[in-house]
């Protein structure tokens, strides 16, 4: 579609999560009257937040790997992200404790990992910077030449992409590629649980995801004052700022399509028309339940339902009246039965008898997540997704018993008497608050055949003018990866709105450092 200069026209994103936010500033930046509608009373998606009795919870994300990507949907509207909030620096980034009672403190300073290592392997030692050299080019790919905001709707991009995947052996899968380095079972989880991260399974997923541990090492991991509810916040004020409009308590009901077109969105019984639909939400969702199946050559309901999706996650978010000095902001706890735990989840989708848990505890750095001398906690347990046809109504409080029993004999002694505020989150709820298909988590698992051009694309193949951003899209699950989502998704307007005028067309594309 061609646009005459000058001319503003109207966008409309569904979806209130970070990939929506992003994209609504991208476009907003481009000279669109952008409207965000969001189902909640509140914007954020997954990356929301609850309060309670003092306590302050992060809901989903708790931390940030590449600010620079951030950055960029800021200037976007001619803003900045350090204009909004404060950002803090991890270190360690994680504690990882290990069922024998070992630990290690994962940071980004070679010399003191290869320290650390070299108390359970010199020989592993002296391969971490070898490990890092072959995984920098994936990262180099990724982010560094733009491959993970390039849309891969044309299977011409892919074909660039293969030569570097097959000669880094990215096409292995992670714990594989791993293990070709590092033979103490502490080493090989450390390098390639990431995948984890965006809801695959690092025995299966390819070995391309191990972008991320160099993505940390480069950039770092950061927190922000307030916790990450205070970027979404950030987000939305910018994009408000430049005269974006959202509108929450709006749940997207029926994408419009007129001789093929996206033309607008139906929500709480008013029509938003558009010349350009963005979807944020639930991939699967969107096709299967907001557009209409004549509308659907390629997306059809077999196809929708043939899609995998990411396990589930069970949460504790637990208001403590004292402190565990021995954890950090963010700890790792590594159960003996690891690979079976994760085969129990992904594929016999049961609920095993153990547990590997993450930790979030963000008052270790920013005291007004708790009120003095108490912890806010966040416990995420990974769990298969509701395919696994368990009535979690029935299951979630004896489970919640388990998880603080192990807890309590783990080492967190007293956490029973001591809890203040308490809430329990289980895959039924991301079903019910976001729409998300079989209670996922993480949108599609990340498995070579839903990865790059095999993944649902950016722009609709069925349906001129509807581009979809978030987790169930290239690149992927993950606050960059959504990012990156909105990125792609402002390249394919680009491609399809060439003459539109642009509100802020001095910004630059944010640098990766």
């Amino acid at each position: 579609m061609n646009m005459s200069m000058g001319m503003r026209q109207e966008a409309v994103v569904i979806g209130g999560g970070f990939g929506g936010l992003a994209s609504a500033m991208r476009l907003q930046g481009m000279g669109f009257n952008v409207t965000l509608l969001e189902m909640r009373d509140k914007v954020g998606g997954r990356a929301n937040r609850w309060r309670a009795k003092g306590y302050t919870f992060d809901m989903g994300p708790s931390l940030i790997t590449a600010p620079s990507i951030i950055e960029g949907a800021f200037r976007a509207v001619g803003s900045s992200l350090s204009a909004f909030v404060d950002l803090i620096p991890l270190d360690p980034f994680y504690r990882i404790h290990f069922h024998d009672g070992t630990w290690i403190d994962y940071s980004g300073d070679p010399e003191r990992m290869k320290a650390q290592m070299a108390a359970f392997s010199r020989r592993d030692a002296s391969r971490y910077d070898a490990f890092m050299d072959a995984i920098r080019p994936i990262y180099e790919a990724v982010l560094e030449t733009g491959l993970g905001a390039t849309p891969f709707h044309d299977w011409r991009v892919m074909a660039r992409f293969l030569p570097t995947v097959m000669r880094l052996g990215a096409w292995r899968t992670a714990t594989s590629f791993v293990n070709g380095y590092f033979r103490d079972f502490r080493h090989r989880f450390m390098f390639s649980f990431h995948p984890l991260y965006i809801g695959g399974n690092p025995f299966a997923c390819p070995a391309v995801y191990l972008m991320i541990p160099y993505l940390e090492r480069r950039q770092g991991v950061w927190y922000t004052r307030g916790g990450m509810y205070s970027v979404v916040e950030a987000m939305e004020r910018a994009f408000r700022d430049a005269g974006g409009t959202v509108l929450t308590d709006h749940p997207a009901t029926r994408i419009r399509v007129e001789a093929g077109r996206a033309v607008g969105v139906e929500a709480r019984g008013r029509f938003f028309p558009a010349q350009a639909v963005v979807s944020n939400a639930d991939l699967a969702h969107t096709y299967a339940d907001l557009i209409e199946p004549r509308h659907r050559r390629k997306w059809t309901d077999g196809r929708i339902k043939r899609l995998e999706h990411t396990m589930g996650c069970f949460l504790l978010f637990l208001g403590v009246r004292k402190t565990f000095p021995f954890l950090k902001h963010h700890t790792l706890i590594l159960s003996e039965r690891y690979r079976e735990l994760l085969t129990d989840i992904f594929s016999r989708k049961i609920l095993p008898a153990d547990f590997s848990l993450y930790l979030h505890a963000p008052a270790k750095t920013d005291g007004s997540m708790a009120p003095p001398g108490c912890e806010s906690l966040m416990v995420l347990a990974p769990v298969a997704n509701l395919d696994s046809g368990l009535d979690w109504e029935g299951a979630k409080n004896a489970f919640a018993d388990r998880l603080l029993d192990f807890l309590e004999a783990w080492g967190l002694e007293g956490l029973r008497a001591h809890l203040e505020a308490f809430r329990i989150y289980t895959p039924l709820d991301f079903r019910a608050d976001f729409n998300a298909v079989r209670g996922n988590a993480f949108g599609l698992v990340p498995t070579l055949s839903q990865t790059g051009w095999f993944r649902p694309h950016n722009r609709s193949e069925d349906i001129a003018n509807l581009y979809f951003a978030g987790a169930g899209t290239h690149p992927g699950a993950g606050v960059p990866g959504v990012l990156l989502s909105a990125e792609a998704v402002e390249a394919c307007v680009r491609e399809d709105f060439p003459r539109i005028r642009e509100s802020h067309p001095q910004r630059s594309a944010a640098a990766v450092p």
